[in-house]
């Protein structure tokens, strides 16, 4: 299989020249996703080259009663997203009667933010040395396109494929993984499956779940002289966080997971109130909670938030005949693989082979579309992908190309060793 690396090394350029194709093409999804989303302008490109590559498209059109259907079956799925010419690209490149193999990554990106803070436009990508600069680039054009590559290679060193390899190329990921969601509703499944999400080349086989709490408290607005005879809805509202952060230290001491940090609780949005001179009668806050998988259940986690927050409400003379509105607004499972699989086995191969040492075997406390792949899909999967997690969402974004040229070759190594395998 050296006939790849040599390959690859010899017509380098052509194989970035596709990336940068894409990650000039505007994908942002607007309001996470609920205001809409420009996917569009990717997937239109990526449809054009895959079936130049001899693959069978198919696109997939979002719809909020998949989301609905995925809500009700399985406790996943945002509803209330605008889908107007927002759709999935699923990509079959036929092969033998060995195992299949689904690749899976998504074309939306965040939108770029504060144009100020960027050196250059992030929908004009540029090559400085070894990096590739733009927006989308490391989350996750460079593991999408790495994917599609991969298969480009096979055909140019003249492989034929011993099982069907499929890419999806998914939307609205940063509005919660409906696109994943909604392919895996529309039947789409393989003998095992790869998120290609950025991990550094490391095979990440866990991550963590996570609940986006919305929180009201109300309470007697009046001259702040007389504070007195009101009812402060943000003291309020602290008092009921502050259960929360109890209940998130008692949890660090409880819950323990080889791969991954303990559960976390983040609040990171808090409004109320009018003036200074004010008591407020009205607070909202947003918390964000990371849970484990395994050790942790997403009902039971979501039970014992609620009974912190009424049990320090029925101590509060207030709030125990003014609750609080409790709400969920977004929501993931956790995922986790197990490491004696045989997927493993051969992928671990696979990236020792590419980066030429051990690969690491990592957790991740983000969350993204590997739960959906393995808990609805029930695949085995791992995440293995280009560029750091850490360059994702942040201004001057950008993809190591070197790490990008090994995912190919790592993706290329493990169609040929997976797919060529018997099926069980």
């Amino acid at each position: 299989m050296e006939r790849l690396r040599t390959l690859l090394q010899e017509r380098r350029e052509e194989y970035i020249a596709p990336l940068l194709d894409l990650v000039s093409r505007d994908t942002q999804v607007l309001g996470h996703g609920i205001e809409g989303g420009r996917e569009k302008n990717g997937q239109e490109y990526l449809e054009s080259l895959l079936r130049d590559m001899g693959a069978r498209v198919i696109r997939e059109p979002m719809e909020e009663s998949l989301v609905e259907e995925g809500r009700k079956r399985f406790g996943e799925g945002n509803p209330g997203h605008d889908y107007t010419d927002r759709y999935n690209l699923a990509a079959t490149f036929s092969g033998g009667g060995g195992p299949s193999i689904l690749f899976d990554g998504h074309v939306d990106t965040m939108p770029p933010g504060d144009l100020g803070s960027w050196s250059l436009d992030p929908l004009k990508p540029e090559i400085r040395g070894d990096r590739l600069y733009g927006l989308g680039s490391c989350d996750m054009k460079g593991g999408l396109m790495a994917s599609i590559m991969a298969v480009r290679l096979l055909q140019e060193a003249e492989y034929d494929l011993p099982g069907d390899v499929t890419i999806l190329s998914v939307v609205d990921e940063e509005g919660g993984g409906n696109g994943t969601l909604g392919a895996l509703l529309r039947g789409y499944r393989a003998d095992a499956a790869v998120v290609c999400e950025p991990t550094g080349c490391a095979i990440t086989r866990a991550h963590m779940g996570f609940l986006f709490f919305h929180m009201v408290t109300r309470g007697v607005a009046l001259h702040s002289g007389t504070k007195w005879r009101g009812i402060n809805a943000i003291e309020k509202n602290f008092l009921l966080t502050e259960a929360l952060r109890e209940m998130e230290h008692q949890w660090l001491m409880e819950y323990r997971h080889p791969l991954l940090p303990p559960p976390t609780l983040n609040l990171g949005v808090i409004r109320g109130g009018t003036a200074g001179s004010t008591v407020p009668d009205f607070c909202e806050s947003k918390i964000c909670l990371h849970y484990l998988p395994e050790v942790m259940e997403r009902n039971a986690v979501v039970e014992e938030v609620l009974s912190r927050l009424q049990l320090r409400a029925q101590g509060d003379p207030w709030l125990r005949e003014h609750p609080p509105e409790i709400s969920i607004y977004q929501e993931g499972g956790a995922f986790e693989m197990e490491e004696d699989h045989p997927f493993l086995d051969t992928l671990k191969d696979s990236v020792a082979w590419g980066i030429g040492k051990t690969p690491v075997v990592n957790g991740s406390a983000a969350g993204n579309d590997a739960r959906l792949l393995r808990n609805i899909g029930k695949m085995p999967t791992v995440i293995l992908g280009p560029g750091p997690l850490e360059n994702c969402h942040m201004p001057d974004e950008w993809l190591p190309l070197d790490e990008y040229l090994q995912c190919i070759l790592i993706y290329a190594h493990l169609i040929v060793n997976w797919t060529g395998g018997k099926k069980s």
